[in-house]
């Protein structure tokens, strides 16, 4: 790379200015506007360029790689298609509020009669990312450094979008990185403040909720719960959080085992950290009915997004939890005596399969799950795409934390999840990755992706949930007594495709072939794909 004295061109700027951040693993697709600034950030600064066979799962895999490692994801497309074909990966970043930096081309300035020529801000605008434009050669690495700095504040992925003529006229190369100051903010003061304690105090049910945004406070949520004699329970996306502590009852809401949903119901008091208590939290509102609820939340714009409070604080999950003990003890509150009620074997169980087999050509779902989740390694990375099956996967397939567990349902959008997953494993390259997908999602997204997990040797275990079907739109056909033919789908063996192209695949149609799959879990060398049989008629509806 160029010595900070020495003229540079703009595109290798650009490169040393992501190597200046720290991020030594890039993904993207090369076109007209960004192939040398590749280039030069893998041949000259010694960077990690993965290479997707699609725009948009590139975005998806810096996604993945942000989720797990907790820093600034970069992905790199070209100009005009390139940047479309990102539109639903940018939408479902920027909903997940995930930092990352979209590094995107845009035809040249001197040329507005290509053919390739859109107006990029208003693409991506419609997103909900946020849009930084590469002024002029001689600002490249603060632009850089600024868009880095958006992301990390704004929680989103930031499009840096450059001009393909720049990327050949000279500049000079500063280092530039902009502080970000994230101190947590203090629990306030004032009748908010008492509010929430003495609902707090005066419970006799009391439940401990943490949701995405407050996974970095486990213990003093832990301690909390404690204090209060609470059982604790998670968002789906911050499941996995307090594993291994006996009042764990694992997902509230919809997703609520049999136990756990009758204990919240009894509950007068939830007390709410880092969750926005979505609809499917909350059953629609049915779960906080007779309850307080005290919502802790360090972005005001979660607090009463979707349920309104009783009482609130903007502050830092960790550090409000704190507080709250200190002023139980303080006050000499005496413990609920809730956990007593609990039965602890039974508070994060789900009932069990009623059969292996579910006819001629079928595996059961639920007895596969529950097979699976025994023998897939227990140290992993989760990630599940969109559609019907995933629900009971959320519900069945354990996590080991939140960081360790990607769901793609911040849009509502199949076919993101082994973009994802194939993200997750660069980010965590001795972490075996399990995924789980519909037939419908992985012939969307996961066939074009499938040989770049080959390609890099990566460690992944993909399991395909084929009912040869759209199960969602299916489920509606049947529920109106209409033919659901239009929804049925003749799809290729993903098997023998995954095994066409270099890695393994099983095709799962009984229990006896559950079980030769299984087994090759333990023998695995190359990416494998199981793909379940299901009949569209026998798998369970989606808990939502």
């Amino acid at each position: 790379m160029a010595e900070a004295d020495d003229k540079t061109h703009v595109h290798q700027s650009i490169a040393e200015a992501v190597l200046d951040h720290g991020i030594e693993t890039m993904f993207g697709l090369m076109g007209d506007a960004n192939l040398f600034m590749v280039d030069d950030y893998v041949r000259s600064g010694g960077g990690n360029f993965v290479p997707a066979a699609y725009e948009g799962s590139s975005v998806l895999m810096a996604l993945a790689w942000s989720h797990v490692t907790g820093r600034v994801g970069v992905a790199t497309v070209t100009h005009g298609p390139g940047l479309t074909n990102c539109v639903t990966a940018l939408t479902e970043g920027a909903r997940g509020h995930i930092p990352m930096v979209l590094l995107c081309g845009d035809t040249p300035v001197a040329n507005p009669q290509h053919l390739q020529s859109i107006d990029q801000r208003e693409v991506v605008k419609l997103t909900g990312a946020g849009f930084e434009q590469l002024r002029t050669p001689e600002t490249a690495a603060r632009d850089v450094a600024n868009a880095f700095y958006r992301a990390r504040l704004e929680r989103r992925p930031i499009v840096l979008n450059m001009p393909a003529d720049f990327m050949w006229q000279e500049t000079r190369h500063e280092k530039i990185v902009f502080p970000v100051f994230g101190s947590p903010g203090y629990v306030p003061e004032g009748d908010d403040l008492d509010q929430a304690i003495g609902m707090i105090a005066s419970a006799r049910r009391p439940v401990v909720l943490a949701g995405g945004g407050a996974v970095d406070a486990r213990d003093k949520l832990i301690a909390l719960a404690d204090r209060l004699e609470a059982p604790l329970a998670t968002t789906l996306k911050a499941k996995g959080l307090f594993n291994g502590h006996s009042y764990n009852m694992d997902i509230f809401g919809t997703l609520s085992t049999p136990d756990a949903y009758d204990v919240i119901a009894k509950a007068d008091c939830v007390i709410a950290f880092g969750a926005s208590l979505h609809y499917f939290t909350t059953d629609k509102g049915a779960l906080m009915k007779g309850k307080r609820v005290v919502q802790v939340n360090i972005d005001a714009a979660e607090i009463g997004k979707n349920h309104h409070p009783d009482a609130a604080l903007v502050a830092d999950a960790g550090l409000t939890a704190d507080n709250i003990v200190w002023w139980l003890d303080e006050a000499e509150i005496a413990p609920s005596g809730f956990t007593g009620e609990l039965d602890t074997a039974t508070l994060a169980a789900h009932p069990p399969a009623k059969s292996e087999s579910a006819g001629d050509g079928h595996v059961g779902f639920v007895h596969a799950l529950d097979r699976l989740e025994q023998a897939l390694p227990k140290e992993r990375i989760l990630t599940t795409d969109g559609g019907r099956f995933m629900t009971e996967v959320w519900c069945r397939i354990s996590a080991p934390d939140p960081r360790s567990f990607i769901v793609t349902a911040n849009f509502g959008s199949i076919g993101l999840g082994l973009q994802e997953a194939i993200g997750a494993g660069i980010a965590a390259p001795d972490t075996p990755v399990v995924h789980f997908s519909g037939d419908g999602g992985f012939m969307m997204g996961g066939v074009n992706e499938f040989n770049t997990a080959v390609r890099l040797e990566q460690d992944l275990i993909i399991i395909v949930c084929n009912d040869s079907a759209y199960g969602a739109e299916h489920i509606q056909f049947l529920d109106r007594r209409m033919d659901p033919g239009l929804a049925q789908f003749d799809w290729p063996s993903f098997a023998d495709v995954a095994t066409a192209l270099g890695g393994h695949g099983i095709r799962v149609a009984s229990a006896e072939d559950l079980e030769t799959a299984l087994a090759a879990i333990a023998t695995r060398d190359r990416p494998l794909l199981i793909e379940l049989m299901l009949d569209p008629n026998d798998v369970p509806r989606m808990r939502l």
